[in-house]
């Protein structure tokens, strides 16, 4: 068994595992990513649709709406410096029936409650002279949404994480950890060995096991870990040509944002994601297989805004799952970016609840975690 000591250590090399893992590297401490898959981003990171949100949709003053905002600007100008492929695409959230006007009403003042100064409402004649094959009632126009690579931004994120001398150890998988009077000491299984770290800080960007990663840290009160739910969303890929320039997106609908038209980078459109919720299975392994029966749904939801799809054009493409922390039903949850003063031990921070728009947030995020814990 081998023993050391380490400034900080980052659990889940997701995105935001990745951000955060970048700042406390380059503020100069000597820090440890760990991932037990075999790359990183292998879960919620790379299994959504690549968009960088503009920040309309989440309750005034909460983190989401905070850190997507502040986070959208911080993600277009990294990528432009690292060359990470980006675009400015713009997105149109349409009603496609009058009953939907209102949300589009609700949605805009949402939106400049949050500092989104630059969304349009859009007539019906102005939205399909921007989209001819679209059909609703009335838009709203965010210029600010765009899509982004988001296999580059990670890759791009490790490279500066190690530049500034982190280390990144895949196959290492988090399995217990004990809070004590020097710090938090950790177990990791590594190449079938048992490796024991102490830190001073340790940072749960587990994502889809993040409630599950707290709970075996002996010293972490279970009524700080939320219960964890988990929404499978599925996508299907449009054969042909794509209909649109800009991304498509219906109202909002509980437990997402309905399922919407994007178009990733090398011109593939796509449809999704749906909501389906899953129940948890012992060690997060999941199905994320996509059932070619669930495109019913999507063709009735698609051409409400896309009356013209032709039929048998849609294909299973991918699935990713939500890490919620509120169940069918519920309101949607905040992001949790949980320290001390909810669970009493200096240095963990625990992020909970972490979905979209956790990809546009990352580096946000990670300011304001790195920002807590080294202030």
């Amino acid at each position: 068994m081998l023993n050391t000591q380490i400034d900080a250590v980052i659990i889940g090399a997701g995105v935001v595992g990745l951000a955060c893992a970048k700042a406390l590297a380059e503020k100069g401490l000597a820090t440890l990513l760990i991932e037990r898959n075999a790359r990183i981003g292998a879960e919620t990171s790379s299994r959504n649709s690549e968009v960088i949100h503009a920040g309309l949709y989440y309750p005034t003053d909460s983190l989401k709406a905070r850190l997507c905002v502040q986070g959208r600007e911080l993600l277009y100008e990294y990528c432009a410096s690292r060359h990470v492929e980006q675009r400015r695409c713009g997105k149109l959230i349409v009603a496609a029936t009058v009953a939907q006007e209102e949300k589009l009403s609700e949605l805009a003042a949402q939106a400049l409650a949050n500092g989104v100064q630059d969304i349009r409402r859009l007539t019906r004649d102005e939205a399909m002279r921007m989209e001819p094959a679209l059909h609703c009632v009335a838009a709203l126009w965010s210029p600010a949404t765009g899509i982004v690579d988001s296999h580059g931004l990670m890759l791009a994120l490790q490279g500066d994480f190690e530049n500034a001398g982190g280390t990144l150890a895949l196959h290492s998988e988090f399995i217990g950890g004990e809070v004590r009077g020097d710090g938090i000491h950790l177990q990791i299984l590594s190449g079938g060995e048992t490796i024991t770290l102490q830190t001073k800080i340790l940072i749960n960007s587990a994502g889809l096991s993040a409630c599950q990663v707290a709970a075996r840290i002996d010293g972490m009160p279970s009524a700080a870990i939320p219960t964890p739910h988990f929404a499978k969303g599925n996508y299907f890929s449009l054969t042909g040509r794509a209909p649109f320039s800009r991304l498509i997106y219906p109202v909002p609908e509980p437990g997402g944002l309905g399922v919407h038209f994007t178009v990733d980078l090398a011109g593939q459109a796509r449809f999704g994601p749906d909501v389906e919720w899953i129940d948890a299975i012992a060690g997060n392994v999941f199905d994320y297989s996509v059932a070619q029966a669930r495109s019913s749904d999507f063709y009735a939801a698609i051409r409400q805004y896309w009356p013209a799809l032709p039929p048998d054009s849609l294909t299973g493409a991918y699935a990713g799952i939500r890490p919620k922390i509120v169940g069918p039903g519920a309101a949607n949850a905040d992001f949790v970016i949980q320290g001390a003063e909810a669970h009493g031990i200096a240095g963990l921070i625990n992020l909970f609840g972490i979905e979209s728009p956790g990809l546009t947030a990352a580096l946000a995020i990670s300011q304001h975690v790195a920002n807590r814990l080294t202030n």
